[in-house]
């Protein structure tokens, strides 16, 4: 379930946990797009000469080829960028945005899809008016094509090291017996979804215990998804366990001078102490 404010977006898990999203507005959004039309240039350019060394040898071939590609870029560059690269093209990651599914559900690829197929409409008459005007309008700033996919775009917040008293792992963590998984790890976690594990601990004391176990389940299971590490780094570890020690491996990466000695002693019935992420 979300819930919509102005420029700001915030989800309800079914287990009464919350976690808000910022909304990017029209002019960051059309920002992003000029870095990607850069990008789409310079592609052009690099095509271009490479056709211009075959065109002499095989003309028509050489036509056709650029013609091919230059459909490719155009329509595939945005789709291809946003589903591997989980929401984001070029522009998108400079300007720290990024696509989600407008119900926090999982962007699925159809979405990817029908979003960036209706950018001609949204660009119509010239410069996205249509999408612009329509990101003006809506309460959740979508264009044409996100009304269509039932997505928005969300500007990623930075992490601060937050105050994670229970959040902290033991003196053990299984993961970082992987150096290089973790890494990826750390990559790959978004900020929204180590927002929301950060929240379901602060809050586990207050959830009933039947909803905790599915709470924890399934964000273990999403984080197990995004990087699979070898069975013995999970073995014999609760999916609680497993995800405050994937939260040791993104927040402790980011301060390695401040040992977990500083964390304790820190109330955890509350979430005043939680820095915005």
């Amino acid at each position: 379930m979300s819930v919509y404010g102005p420029q700001r977006m915030v989800i309800r898990t079914p287990e009464g946990v919350e976690f808000g999203l910022i909304l990017a507005g029209p002019v960051t959004r059309f920002l992003a797009w000029l870095v990607d039309a850069v990008c789409l240039v310079v592609a052009t350019f690099v095509l271009v000469v490479a056709m211009s060394v075959l065109a002499p040898i095989q003309g028509d071939m050489a036509a056709a080829l650029f013609a091919l590609g230059m459909y490719a870029m155009f329509t595939g560059y945005r789709i291809v960028c946003e589903w591997f690269l989980r929401g984001q093209t070029i522009g998108k990651r400079l300007l720290r945005l990024r696509v989600i599914d407008a119900q926090g559900l999982r962007l699925g690829f159809s979405q990817v899809v029908v979003r960036n197929l209706l950018r001609f409409a949204d660009g119509l008459p010239l410069l996205y008016f249509v999408g612009g005007l329509l990101c003006m309008l809506t309460r959740r700033c979508q264009r044409l094509g996100d009304i269509a996919a039932n997505t928005v775009v969300v500007r990623e917040e930075t992490f601060a090291t937050p105050n994670l008293g229970k959040a902290l792992p033991g003196k053990f963590n299984s993961l970082k017996n992987h150096p290089h998984l973790a890494a990826r790890l750390r990559q790959r976690v978004s900020a929204e979804a180590a927002k929301l594990a950060l929240q379901a601990l602060q809050r586990r004391d207050a959830l009933e215990p039947e909803a905790r176990v599915h709470l924890f389940a399934e964000l273990a299971a999403y984080f197990k998804s995004l990087v699979p590490f070898p069975e013995e780094a999970s073995l014999g570890i609760s999916d609680e366990n497993y995800v405050r020690n994937v939260l040791d491996v993104v927040f402790g990466a980011q301060k390695p001078a401040v040992s977990p000695k500083d964390f304790l002693e820190v109330p955890t019935n509350s979430t005043d102490d939680v820095e915005p992420v």
